[in-house]
């Protein structure tokens, strides 16, 4: 049997309320304790309770309020999903919602597994499972991205006949979409007879998961036809929103908007949050200020948003005074979490605000995690204080990752401390770290001291090691395609037209005092050569692209996978000026807008 320690009076039951409860008929005691348990916030009360409905025999034999015991204790605050195995296992006569109330708890718990491992129980009892049961499972395997296991529950589903069941087939698809098989979870929405908001918004975000936002924005607009059964609510449009900046695609972004603004959906603060998310990630960081100013109440969560995008933006003294709003002694003072701090530190560490980040970082109230450390030494390393920045790693009360010694060596690249970079390079070879770009900007170190011997070291070790470099790609999406280049790339079926305008944009720019920027160009040639290499890197075959496809005045957006070099950020201004364009240029750690001859990062990246 259970232990229980039975001679404790619950707290939740005086002693006058025990005696006035034994003169209630059975049906107002079940209530009354039904009522108990819900008010049960800790294990301690549960089995208190537990205790007492065992004396007065409610327990086992109730199967009513043993379930609902069951559910209590499994479930959140209480979430002690062993001791409901416990009074389950002494439980003779077990009913199929015994068994849900564990599979809900196992599925929302820790350790979802459990559910899977727990559901063939069920199966092999005399009980037989319902839409409920087949539904925590499918649960639990969502969480799990398990496609084996809601495959076989999908079969089970149709062999059981839940498939009319439309809430249950909605956790079905969430469950193939959380697993990456998106194609299965298409069929089930397909052959839906009826589908409510709450199944298009999980195949909507779905698809936004799987990287197919395109589509996610497409069946967005399908919902939103006058002619759809189901109308979308305060979820669909988050789901769009996400779908949106995926793409980094603001007209479509701003079509979510005014439908949101239309429909009065606009006023939940989640969607607010969504749109300053989607304008930053588009590079329309101007708008996500607008609509953060319109919130009533920020939260945290739309302050960390704004803050992040402000970052990333290049905002930094913005992000800063923003965050001191935040955290201003008042009425709506909000403590700031890890994220908050994450989000200034990176602002001030773009903008080069090396004493206000240090403040911040010495008034953290809370742990500091690997990340803030690296922002520190992001920071410091950016302002030329390597010294300061290899201190920061050498005493910090964590151990030091890769990425955080990875982020010193790249910043000896930039002020060609060989010395630091020779250091740094030991490191990272004694942590087993074999990454392309530790040997990359090792060699671009001695390359720009043109130690060229040196150079070649690096190079043959690579080699020796089979460490291959990351190529450099950008690529610009248009009307729902996307073009990708790569550095030289004649593979675009338009390569020549493309050219052409490289040729046109290299005379426009020179009369703006273009000089290519050769010391970019890492290798032992000539300077004609450099300026060659130069030429056709992939973010100004992009923004030919660009020009060639796209209106007057109109926005070009391109996305690089690494850091966008010098020169490249030269021509991206003069661009912007001869052609009076908006350039946004998103690199793997910032955007950077380019217009009327300047960016936004003020030359500080």
């Amino acid at each position: 049997m259970v232990v229980l320690n039975c001679k404790e009076k619950p707290p939740l039951i005086k002693r006058e309320r025990e005696l006035q409860l034994q003169t209630l008929p059975l049906m107002a005691q079940l209530h009354v304790y039904e009522t108990l348990l819900q008010k049960c916030k800790a294990l301690s009360q549960i089995k208190q309770l537990q205790a007492h409905l065992t004396v007065a025999g409610v327990l086992p034999d109730v199967a009513g309020i043993r379930v609902k015991l069951l559910e209590v204790c499994s479930l959140p605050p209480i979430s002690a999903v062993h001791h409901s195995q416990l009074l389950f296992s002494h439980t003779s006569s077990r009913t199929t919602n015994d068994y849900n109330a564990l599979l809900r708890g196992f599925a929302a718990s820790d350790e979802p597994l459990q559910a899977l491992t727990f559901y063939p129980l069920l199966l092999r009892s005399p009980s037989r499972p319902d839409a409920l049961s087949l539904s925590f499972a499918l649960k639990a395997s969502a969480r799990l991205s398990d496609f084996p296991s809601s495959f076989q529950l999908h079969s089970q589903l149709l062999r059981l006949g839940f498939t009319p069941d439309s809430i249950l087939l909605t956790t079905l698809i969430d469950s193939y979409a959380k697993s990456g098989e998106l194609q299965y979870a298409e069929k089930v929405f397909d052959e839906m007879p009826k589908r409510d908001a709450a199944t298009w918004n999980v195949m909507i975000a779905g698809l936004v998961q799987g990287g197919r936002p395109n589509d996610a924005f497409k069946l967005f607009e399908q919902i939103c036809h006058p002619g759809s059964p189901a109308r979308p609510n305060e979820v669909t449009v988050i789901a769009a929103l996400s779908a949106c900046a995926q793409l980094g695609a603001p007209r479509e972004g701003a079509v979510v908007h005014s439908y949101a603004r239309a429909q009065h959906l606009d006023a939940d603060v989640r969607v607010h949050n969504a749109l300053i998310d989607m304008y930053s990630k588009c590079g329309c960081v101007d708008q996500a200020v607008e609509v953060f100013r319109s919130i009533e109440m920020p939260t945290l969560v739309s302050y960390n948003a704004m803050i992040m995008a402000l970052a990333l933006h290049g905002h930094g003294t913005e992000a800063f005074y923003l965050f001191k709003e935040m955290v201003k002694p008042g009425a709506n003072e909000i403590e700031p979490d890890a994220v908050t701090y994450l989000a200034v530190l990176s602002g001030c560490n773009h903008a080069g605000l090396v004493n206000e980040g240090l403040e911040i970082f010495m008034s953290m109230k809370i742990s500091r995690t690997i990340k803030h450390y690296g922002c520190i030494v992001d920071l410091l390393g950016r302002a030329g204080r390597l010294s300061e920045a290899y201190n920061v790693i050498t005493s910090m009360p964590l151990e030091p990752d890769i990425v955080l010694w990875q982020t010193l060596l790249g910043a000896s690249k930039t002020f060609g401390d060989v010395n630091m970079a020779e250091l740094v390079s030991k490191k990272l070879a004694e942590m087993g770290s074999n990454g392309d770009g530790d040997y990359v900007l090792l060699s671009n170190v001695y390359a720009a001291k043109e130690r060229w011997a040196e150079v070649g070291r690096v190079r043959e070790e690579m080699r020796s090691k089979d460490v291959r470099k990351v190529p450099g790609f950008s690529f610009v999406e248009l009307d729902g395609v996307v073009h990708k280049f790569l550095n030289g790339d004649k593979g675009h079926e338009r390569w020549r037209e493309i050219y052409r305008m490289l040729d046109e944009i290299s005379v426009k720019i020179k009369v703006f005092g273009y000089v290519p920027e050769t010391s970019n160009v890492l290798h032992d040639i000539g300077e004609e050569d450099k300026e060659n290499a130069l030429y056709y890197h992939s973010e100004k075959l992009a923004m030919a692209f660009g020009l060639i496809n796209t209106q007057d005045g109109e926005t070009i957006q391109v996305i690089k996978n690494l850091r966008i070099c010098g020169d490249c950020h030269l021509v991206a201004k003069l661009i912007s000026k001869a052609y009076d364009r908006v350039i946004i240029v998103r690199d793997r750690a910032r955007f950077h807008r380019f217009e009327g001859g300047a960016c936004s990062c003020n030359d500080y990246w």
